[in-house]
């Protein structure tokens, strides 16, 4: 241990030399270490390697970028704290979000975020005030040309962010719901829909919500994935179930009413996830399936619905 200490100190400290080929040389090891080495990780951080990677992500060349950048995505998997400690670094990763022309770089940033959002909930509200983060992790989905990997790891990243249900009406009103359908709508590459669904289930957990999802037909593609003759998957149709009964808890009367229609539609399927989803997936089911039917004004449907839910009754609790 003592030995990768000392390498450790020794490449860190090269990142300050005034060699430009040494710095090089020194931050493509410590990529390649803290890859290989789970356990050099910590003592790559403790060395002080955070503030040069997080300086380094300003640099003009894309293979320097990338090369910080995934240092960086390596060490937030043990040593989250160290990031988070370092002053500007949430800057640093916006610029290079933004700025770098390597989408090697774009994937570790948004990465890098992710692992600090999902292990950490106190950055969540901090990294969640970075309104310029936020806009260029959306601004990757609505690229056209963005590559797979670069969509899904900014979902990713959305996803962390709206774990925080303030940090939700800051999203909506950069117009995620709208960037979010339409992904939806227009992108099949494998896990982006799915990952897609997964954020604009938690985006719908906020009363801005509401109007933005209705102006943007989310309430019809949400529809569509639980409709019978789509081959969505389970996964998609969990998280249609998810946001429709997001959007049920946080909206308005007329919101409520618009869920409970929609849900009379795609009944049958609601049920199927309650039936053979995963456990939350059928919790959640359950919970939108009593909403729908409470209150309904079908009465053929909702005697029809309360004997499904009377078959149900052995779920788990309603967490979400």
């Amino acid at each position: 241990m003592e030995d990768k200490r000392r390498t450790a100190r020794n490449l860190v400290a090269k990142l300050s030399s005034v060699s430009e080929r040494t710095r090089n040389e020194a931050l493509a090891e410590l990529r390649l270490i803290s890859r290989q080495d789970p356990e050099s990780r910590p003592l790559i951080a403790d060395a002080g390697a955070v503030p040069y990677l997080s300086e380094t992500l300003y640099s003009s060349s894309p293979a320097i970028q990338e090369n910080a950048a995934a240092t960086l995505l390596n060490l937030s998997i043990t040593s989250r704290d160290s990031l988070m400690s370092t002053r500007g670094l949430l800057d640093a990763l916006s610029h290079a979000l933004s700025n770098s022309a390597s989408q090697g770089a774009v994937q570790s940033c948004a990465a890098t975020l992710h692992s600090i959002l999902i292990a950490d909930e106190t950055s969540r509200p901090i990294i969640g005030s970075k309104r310029d983060i936020l806009y260029t992790l959306l601004s990757i989905i609505g690229d056209k040309h963005a590559p797979a990997r670069s969509i899904k790891d900014a979902l990713k990243a959305l996803f962390g962010i709206a774990l925080y249900q303030l940090n939700r009406a800051s999203l909506v009103g950069l117009g995620a719901v709208p960037a979010l359908v339409s992904l939806i709508v227009r992108d099949a590459r494998k896990g982006i829909v799915e990952d897609a669904t997964a954020v604009l289930a938690q985006i719908a957990g906020c009363e801005e919500s509401e109007e933005a999802m209705r102006k943007a037909g989310g309430l019809e593609v949400l529809g569509d994935l639980l409709d019978e003759k789509t081959a969505a998957s389970t996964r998609m149709r969990e998280n249609a179930v998810g946001a429709l009964l997001n959007l049920a808890r946080c909206g308005g009367e007329r919101g409520r009413k618009e869920v409970r229609e929609m849900g009379v539609k795609v009944m049958d399927v609601i049920r199927e996830v309650g039936e053979n989803g995963s456990p939350k997936g059928k919790a959640k089911a359950v919970e939108l399936l009593k909403f729908v039917v409470d209150g309904n004004e079908y009465e053929n449907e909702v005697r029809e619905l309360r004997f499904k839910l009377n078959s149900m009754n052995d779920f788990m609790d309603h967490s979400i």
